[in-house]
Order: structure tokens, then sequence, then C-alpha cells
């Protein structure tokens, strides 16, 4: 089992750099340069600078051709971020009272100064959760990530009934925009009707039909149902 260590010599521009990497599944396949400077909204140059620094403190393992992959210690470092992110939200959301669509970049800036200790405290004060307040998984202290649905509900089709299980929560817009239709998560749905062109999904919550655009059903991810090809 492996245990999540602060390693408060990493300056808050590698954090991030390692944290995008594993958000782009870079614990697991090559991510291409130009997808990395496109999620951290900096230049492709600039990435592959940071990128040699952390392939020679052995963080990233680089291949030319492929992208940038996270070795071992890369993913530890990452994986302590994300769960101080999504820790904090959680705090922020039940103990400040703040709204779901205002802690991302809270937490974005205090993910980053927080102690090991009080990471430990904020986990036992919230009664240890799994998830946070998007229904994203909170890795645990020993950097185990519990496996969750990635299935989005524009992918559902009519007569489904699925499950809530996690929203993308990068946009405050939208999640105010999800809150305003009732699809949070752990909300019960059954897809009404779904179009081949670019109209918006149709689905009941609690006998009410409601209108979802596909750009807020590609947001929005599922469980229960059938997964036609999974």
């Amino acid at each position: 089992m492996v245990e999540l260590v602060r390693r408060p010599a990493f300056t808050r521009a590698q954090e991030d750099y390692l944290k995008a990497l594993y958000q782009l599944h870079g614990d697991q396949r090559p991510v291409p340069t130009r997808d990395l400077a496109q999620r951290l909204g900096i230049s492709s140059p600039s990435v592959s600078e940071m990128v040699t620094r952390l392939t020679a403190q052995g963080l990233v393992e680089h291949d030319r051709y492929k992208g940038q992959q996270l070795t071992r210690e890369g993913r530890k470092v990452a994986l302590e971020l994300v769960r101080h992110h999504r820790l904090l939200e959680m705090f922020l959301v039940q103990v400040l009272g703040y709204s779901w669509d205002e802690v991302h970049d809270e937490a974005e800036r205090l993910e980053h100064v927080i102690s090991e200790r009080m990471e430990q405290r904020i986990f036992e004060l919230l009664g240890r959760p799994e998830l946070d307040p998007h229904g994203h998984a909170i890795p645990s202290a020993s950097g185990k990530v519990r496996s969750l649905s990635e299935r989005p509900l524009s992918e559902c089709r009519a007569g489904e009934k699925v499950v809530v299980q996690g929203v993308s929560d990068e946009d405050a817009a939208r999640l105010r925009e999800l809150e305003r239709r009732g699809l949070m998560p752990g909300t019960h749905l059954e897809v009404v009707s779904v179009s081949e062109y670019e109209s918006p999904i149709v689905v009941r919550i609690k006998g009410k039909r409601v209108s979802v655009p596909l750009g807020l059903a590609r947001a929005i991810f599922v469980e229960g149902g059938h997964q036609s090809g999974r």
C-alpha cells in the first residue's frame, strides 16, 4: 500500500502539472503535450520545459512521440493534491456554507498549502467522506481511488433509468444550470427521448420532464441502465 507523502520542495506550478496529468489519465497512458498545454492554458514550449524538469526529478516519463506519463512517484504527488482539493470542497460546502459552484477556485488555491495534519482533521470532521460535492471520488490517504462511472448522459438511450453519479465541476455557470434543472449527484432519472441532432435530451425526474441541452448532458456522468459496448 502506497502512502501519500507531502513534499514541500515542490512548487505550486510543478504540483499543478502533475495534477493536470493525472486528470488527463496520465497515470494510465501518455498525454500529448498539446493536451496538457490546453488543460493548463499555457504554451506547448512552456509545457515541454516543465516536463523536462519533472522527468529529471523522476516524477514524469517523457516520450517525444507519445507524450508524458506520470511515474509511480508522480502519481503519489498528484493524488495528494486531488485528495486535498476534494476534501476542501466538501469542507467549504458542509462547514462554511459555500454553494457547490463556488468551491472549485477556492480549493485550487488552498490545496497547495494545507498541512497533512489539517487534511486529516478535515477528513475526520466530515465523517470520512468518499465523494466530493460534485460526485468525484476522494483518494484515500493510502492512494486508493474508488472507481466511478465515466459514462455521460449524452450516451444514454430512451427508456433507460439511471442515477447521476457526478458532474464536471470546472464551470460555475454550468453547475448553477445543473442545479436549476435538478441534475445533482444522486438524482434518479429516466431518459424519455434522445435525438440524433443537436436537440436537447429529455429526462423525467420525479414525474417532471426536464430538457437537458447536449452540452450539459456531456458534463453529467451516470450509472445504471444499459451500457452498450462497455
